[in-house]
């Protein structure tokens, strides 16, 4: 799954063309799907309002759609996963696993599309001061299961979960959740990894900028592939997709 931010703190350009153009890159470089999202979500951001991520997202999803790409929307406003779904959308991916809008199961069911469930104790403004846990892996795989449940229950048929490295969770939840990966593909669902670039891995990397990660995200990928992850979420798409046939090649 390639990002395709369209935001203007994202790693992407925020203009309608460089996000087409950067999408298309991203298909070449061998991304089965564009995540095309218009709210930052890292640590501290704060909320746009609903007209801004409407005209920020629906544009260039309609531009990838119209050239032919699979588009899935990240978004925790019902209304935007619809507007974004009638201009083409195949999937929705909900970093709130359906707690931030009430409305946003019931929209999936009704279009009938697979939707992702994230791990999430609320939005970015504050998020990391609910980064709080006995048992991390139990308390996410705990959390997980019901936004599923949730989410099943609602009628949606193809439910995905991502356990949400980097939301509500310090650099040391996140390495416990990677060795947990077993477990968490143990949830019953198709599990979908996010640690692109995030700053978990800086911190490993004596503070390397955001876009020199690319070579740790493409490690993750490989561990991701060998629990049998149904999908990462990455910005740089060549070198984890080289990962993932790397793994197949020596899985028997």
């Amino acid at each position: 799954m390639g990002i395709v931010n369209v935001t203007p703190d994202s790693f992407s350009d925020a203009h309608l063309h460089d996000a087409v153009a950067h999408g298309w890159r991203l298909l070449a470089d061998g991304a089965d799907l564009l995540d095309v999202g218009g709210e930052s979500t890292r640590p501290g951001a704060a909320r746009v309002d609903e007209a801004e991520e409407l005209a920020r997202v629906i544009p260039v999803v309609r531009a990838l759609v119209d050239e032919g790409a699979a588009v899935s929307v990240d978004t925790t406003r019902a209304s935007v996963a619809a507007a974004a779904c009638a201009a083409g959308a195949i999937m929705v991916n909900d970093v709130s696993g359906g707690l931030a809008d009430p409305e946003m199961l019931p929209l999936v069911a009704a279009l009938d599309l697979p939707y992702v469930a994230m791990h999430w104790r609320g939005h970015s403004a504050d998020m990391q001061s609910r980064a709080v846990y006995d048992d991390v892996v139990a308390e996410v795989c705990d959390e997980l299961s019901a936004r599923r449940d949730a989410a099943l229950g609602a009628g949606i048929r193809d439910v995905v979960l991502d356990p949400g490295l980097g939301f509500a969770k310090n650099a040391d939840h996140n390495w416990t959740l990677l060795r947990a990966l077993p477990q968490l593909t143990g949830l019953g669902r198709p599990l979908l990894v996010g640690a692109s670039r995030k700053a978990f891995l800086g911190a490993l990397l004596d503070g390397r900028p955001a876009a020199d990660r690319d070579a740790a995200t493409a490690a993750i990928t490989v561990l991701a592939a060998q629990a049998g992850v149904w999908a990462v979420r990455v910005h740089e798409v060549a070198a984890s997709a080289d990962a993932v046939r790397v793994v197949a090649a020596v899985t028997p």
